[in-house]
């Protein structure tokens, strides 16, 4: 399978694109300029990962991912909600490294996580290694049996300790060294799982390929083809969403956006069709990318102002507070995360659960969750 480039739609990628990079570099910045603008950036990782879901045809709750990273879980997680917390840490890894580094060899491996010692499987002792181990344990303290009285008792038992430490360390060595050499067992995969003819390898490669050949073209553009042909290509049989965070990666290393701002193209993407998305026409595919940009910028816009206009409202509610008052941490709590619950409160403002309860009350938040017990507040 390919992916050809000679004939992109261009005349018809034109407005979009340009409509595309100028909302998302307004958007940059005003991220960089606004004093909501960290809050707003951990509040789009969250949203981005439950889109992410949403767009490959799955639901997971905001409120749900939230207390899931935070280890407050109220029910057993979901196979679908650990599917959305991976999404969460690899786009928060991804927007806390350099701008290149997703895209980078290192990266893609890292990202695939084929890398080192955690990606290879480790063979198992065998009974015959197990039993010459035992032997070669037991034989320092069988030696020292013929000899007499208390000093050839403590040599012995001496002996035996020394003789386990030395096996435990030749069996750590053992590991370590399969481990760092891949073998045949370990690239095996379970077939009930992975399809045995999808080579991911070759195409990675082609997807790369595609990468080079576009280029020298608009930044937004190459975002745009780079998604569509992880699309097409099928690159990965069980991370379909990594494709989106390496297309926002395109536009950070363009400079599109800067800092720690990945654009939450899921979010962008769950206000399209999926008709559109996932049209037969290579043209009304890239068009609906092209829409999902603007409209993720757009969204990001309103989001922002949203943010902004609700931390002037808390803030009018600090006037006339004693120095001590808890409600300005809460303040800066509250605008830090999507959402807080009373363990936060207690661990982060030092207080009691009570106070906790109270202080949400004074600063009048929403509860989020509509539950009578493990509640959560916020201000979306």
């Amino acid at each position: 399978m390919s992916y050809d480039l000679a004939k992109l739609p261009i005349q018809s990628l034109l407005k979009p694109i340009s409509a595309a990079g100028t909302t998302l570099a307004r958007l940059d910045e005003r991220i960089a300029r606004s004093e909501v603008g960290s809050g707003f950036l951990e509040r789009a990782h969250f949203a981005d990962a439950c889109a992410s879901l949403w767009t490959d045809g799955e639901l997971v709750h905001l409120e749900d991912l939230v207390l899931h990273d935070a280890s407050h879980d109220i029910r057993t997680p979901t196979h679908e909600l650990t599917i959305a917390r991976d999404v969460l840490r690899t786009r928060r890894r991804i927007a806390a490294q350099p701008p290149g580094w997703a895209l980078s060899p290192d990266g893609l491996r890292s990202l695939r996580r084929h890398n080192g010692v955690a990606g290879q499987a480790r063979p198992a002792a065998s009974l015959d290694d197990s039993a010459t181990e035992s032997k070669d344990a037991a034989v320092p303290v069988e030696a020292a049996e013929g000899g007499e009285g208390e000093d050839s008792d403590d040599a012995s038992v001496l002996d035996a300790e020394l003789a386990a430490i030395d096996a435990v360390l030749a069996r750590s060595e053992a590991v370590l060294k399969s481990a760092a050499v891949p073998t045949s067992r370990a690239r095996e995969r379970d077939p009930l799982v992975y399809d045995l003819d999808w080579d991911e390898d070759a195409r990675l490669e082609e997807w790369r390929t595609v990468l080079r050949q576009a280029e020298n073209l608009p930044p937004v553009l190459q975002a745009i083809v780079a998604l569509d042909a992880w699309s097409t290509l099928e690159v990965l049989q069980h991370a379909p969403w990594l494709g989106r965070h390496l297309a926002a990666s395109i536009l950070r290393q363009a400079g599109v956006t800067t800092g720690a701002h990945l654009v939450a193209i899921n979010i962008g993407l769950k206000t399209i069709p999926v008709d559109r998305r996932r049209h037969r026409s290579r043209e009304v595919r890239l068009l609906a990318i092209a829409d999902g940009l603007i409209a993720a910028a757009e969204i990001g816009l309103k989001e922002h102002d949203r943010l902004a206009l609700a931390r002037k409202m808390m803030e009018r509610k600090l006037s006339g507070r004693r120095t001590s008052s808890k409600l300005p941490e809460l303040v800066e709590l509250v605008m830090a995360t999507p959402l807080v619950h009373a363990g936060t409160i207690k661990k982060t403002l030092g207080v009691t659960p009570q106070a906790a309860r109270r202080i949400v009350a004074e600063l009048g938040l929403r509860e989020m969750t509509g539950r009578g017990r493990f509640r959560a507040w916020g201000i979306m």
